[in-house]
């Protein structure tokens, strides 16, 4: 069915934590993963690019990809990543094309009312635009329950 899963995750460990979903459906579905960390573009950081260079890779996204791609490894997944810089659902909806993706999988966590304003309509864009299914993952795995898929999955290799 699924065979190449885009996970999609911004710079934060909590929204990492949320692709934990779309980590074991890859496993269970023997299907290939392309991890996709997106460090959102502020004002500032627009208004200075191509005056001030501005450093695509922050350390903090490095080390989420390389903890990522890392736990995907340890289930048996085939993998790779990349770390970029911009508006999430459109650098989600360019990856996917990319990638060929036949499934994305989003992290989700609450936001105020002048959060999801501020931000705008990024989760309504990425359903309207790109070509494959889109799963928003909200199934809670806990750090302990997680390790314990990551050693079944060395145990059975």
């Amino acid at each position: 069915m699924y065979k190449r899963i885009l996970l999609a995750s911004d710079e934060t460990r909590e929204s990492l934590v949320a692709l934990r979903e779309g980590a074991l459906i890859a496993r269970a579905l023997g299907a290939e993963a392309f991890l996709l960390i997106v460090e959102r573009a502020t004002l500032g950081h627009r208004m200075a690019d191509g005056v001030y260079p501005v450093p695509r890779d922050s350390k903090t996204a490095l080390d989420l990809l390389g903890l990522g791609l890392t736990r995907l490894r340890r289930l048996g997944v085939p993998c790779a990543g990349e770390v970029v810089f911009g508006e999430p659902a459109t650098e989600i909806a360019a990856c996917a094309q990319a990638f060929h993706a036949d499934l994305i999988v989003v992290g989700h966590r609450k936001r105020s009312l002048v959060e999801r304003w501020w931000s705008g309509e990024s989760g309504a864009y990425l359903v309207d635009t790109v070509a494959c299914s889109v799963l928003v993952a909200r199934d809670t795995i806990s750090d302990a329950e997680f390790e314990g898929y990551l050693q079944r999955a060395e145990e059975s290799a």
